[in-house]
Formats: C-alpha cells, sequence, structure tokens
C-alpha cells in the first residue's frame, strides 16, 4: 500500500516551545483540524479513515480531518518535529526515526500482517522462495518497506542477499515483471497481485507476512501530544478503530462510502476494488484492533540491526504504545 522513499534522512529543528499541540474541540465546540500524513495516493485502502469520517467519528471526538497524501517520510518529519500530531506510516520508519532521534511514538497498529510480498510470473518456474537463488529481484529501491520486507524474507527463508539479484526499477514493477525484465518483483500485497491477476497473468505470491511477524503500518503520534493531550490521541485513535471495525465487518458499505474520496473510482474496475479491500482486511484484522504485538517490534529491530540501520542500544520498547487501544 504505503510508498516508501527512504532510510531516514532527518534534520529537524525541534522547537517544540514553539509549536502548540491541539486540543480537543474548543470551548466553543469547534472541530480540531488536523492534517493527517497518508503517504500514499487516494485508496479504497484508507477505507477505514474515510468510513470513520462518514459515519461522524472523528466529528463525535471534536476532530476534522484533511488528508495529505504526500510521501510517506514528510510526515514522520512533521510529526517528529512536533508540527502535526498524527500520521500514517510503517513501522521500520518508526525505528528509524527513533534511531535519530526524533521523539515519534507508534499508537495503534493498523496492518497485523506486513503488507509486501515477492511475485513471479508461474512461467519462470519459481515455485517456492528457494527458487528465487540467482534470479533478478526488481524492488523500488534499497529503502522503505519493500526492502526492509524482502531482506526479512529472505532471511527467513535462509536465502543470503548475495544469492539474488537486486534491481531497483522505481515503482513500475508490474510492467517490468509482465516484460520478463525482472524474474520476480517485491509489492504490496493488496495491489499489485491484484492487477497482474485481472490482466489474466499466472503468479506465484510469496507473502513477507507468511515469513516473518514484522511490525507495519499503523498511526504515529509523538511524546509532546502525548504528554500534554492524551484526551486527543484516544479520541483519534478509537475513531479509526471505529471505522476500521466497520469496514471489516461490512466491506460493501465501505465501498460506498469511499468514493467520494477516491476521485478516479469510476474509472476502476469494481472487481479490483472488492478484491483489494479484501485482502486488505485480510491484514487488518485480528482479536484485538489496534493492538501493537511486541514480538513483531523485536523481530523489526532484529532486521534493521542486521542491516546496518538502527544500533543495537535502539530502545525498541520505547517506538510503540498500547496505552490507547481498548
Amino acid at each position: 500500500m504505503i510508498r516508501k522513499i527512504v532510510l531516514i534522512m532527518l534534520v529537524v529543528a525541534f522547537g517544540f516551545s514553539a509549536c502548540s499541540s491541539p486540543s480537543s474541540a474548543n470551548d466553543a465546540g469547534a472541530l480540531t483540524h488536523i492534517r493527517l500524513p497518508t503517504g500514499y495516493i487516494p485508496n479504497i485502502q484508507y477505507a477505514p479513515f474515510y468510513v470513520a469520517i462518514e459515519k461522524g467519528y472523528f466529528r463525535d471526538a471534536g476532530i476534522e480531518i484533511e488528508f495529505d497524501y504526500s510521501f510517506e517520510t514528510d510526515g514522520v518529519a512533521l510529526v517528529g518535529a512536533g508540527e502535526l500530531p498524527f500520521a500514517i506510516v510503517s513501522g521500520e520508519q518508526v525505528a528509524l526515526a527513533r534511531e535519530q532521534g526524533l521523539p515519534i511514538k507508534y499508537a495503534m497498529a493498523w496492518y497485523q500482517k506486513f503488507p509486501v510480498s515477492i511475485v513471479a510470473k508461474t512461467q519462470t518456474g519459481i515455485k517456492t522462495p528457494n527458487d528465487l537463488k540467482g534470479r533478478k529481484i526488481g524492488l523500488p529501491g534499497l529503502y522503505g518497506a519493500s526492502y526492509v520486507g524482502l531482506r526479512a524474507f529472505l532471511f527467513a527463508s535462509g536465502i543470503k542477499e548475495s544469492d539474488v539479484t537486486l534491481d531497483s526499477i522505481g515503482f513500475n514493477q508490474v510492467e517490468a515483471l509482465v516484460s520478463g525484465q525482472e524474474d520476480a518483483i517485491v509489492v504490496y500485497s493488496a495491489n499489485e497481485p491484484i492487477q497482474l491477476r485481472a490482466q489474466g497473468i499466472d503468479i506465484n505470491s510469496f507473502n513477507v507476512a507468511d515469513a516473518v511477524n514484522l511490525a507495519s503500518n499503523g498511526v504515529i503520534t509523538n511524546e509532546k501530544t502525548i504528554s500534554e493531550n492524551p484526551k486527543l490521541v484516544r479520541g483519534f485513535i478509537e475513531a479509526v478503530l471505529k471505522g476500521l471495525n466497520d469496514v471489516i465487518t461490512n466491506p460493501k458499505e465501505a465501498i460506498d462510502l469511499s468514493k467520494a474520496y477516491i476521485p478516479n473510482f469510476k474509472e476502476l474496475d469494481p472487481a479490483v476494488q472488492e478484491q483489494t479491500l479484501s485482502a486488505s482486511i485480510d491484514m487488518w484484522k485480528t482479536k484485538r484492533l489496534g493492538y501493537s504485538d511486541p514480538a513483531a517490534w523485536q523481530n523489526m529491530k532484529k532486521i534493521l540491526v542486521e542491516m546496518g540501520l538502527v544500533s543495537k542500544s535502539l530502545d525498541i520498547n520505547a517506538a510503540y504504545t498500547n496505552e490507547f487501544i481498548p
């Protein structure tokens, strides 16, 4: 789902004293306007947020949402600097930011499964992870969730990075696979595999989440907002969780409520949209929505340490909290 642009290289002035935290609805009952960086374009995968707006869950919490579909790292920097209270970010970005000293904290797990997959056309003969040895794998670049997910998958499968050839190709993985430029590609589980199958292309797909449990996409805030305005954090997260639960319970209603937020929705294949949402729901649902699994964070740190992106001394337990999860 969410595009990555990183290794984080942030030089941020923290001027927290000049940055006031938003409060909940003021004395006059006005809504607190919040700009929410999402890290990707308008998409059915944001249905929980669209539904939460349409059903008034954010309004009930005294919040008005404005979506910011800019890059994920922009959200990390802005929340880390105290300029915005929330953003949607993947788990590895939180660890990377904490390593850089940014006081962000992951406050709600949205995805319970890491949403990255490795895909190959069946005609290539790649039927098992071991068949990837000696092959060329295309991915957006050697950064972000795609690269971290691939490294974790290879490690869990007993494959060294030197056993494969990694090819940085940007975000044109589908075209690269279809044309035969790549033997396999790294993609988001609820996006490209569905597009490829809709084109009638037979593929084999290996999900990172089936090999290793990693901290994935969720809502971040910062330590200042948690300290000074916990009511805002609790209200925001409760609204998102209500929307999330509604989407899981009634996906058809969710699609109808989301149409107005996706400008080109009428041009999209309805079946693909339904399948995309269904695949996403499979990665969201759990007995306790929003809960961060400590083991997933430990696994994430282990992979990032192995990659040389964070130090062993990083306190990964300080990177997330479950205090706002019902």
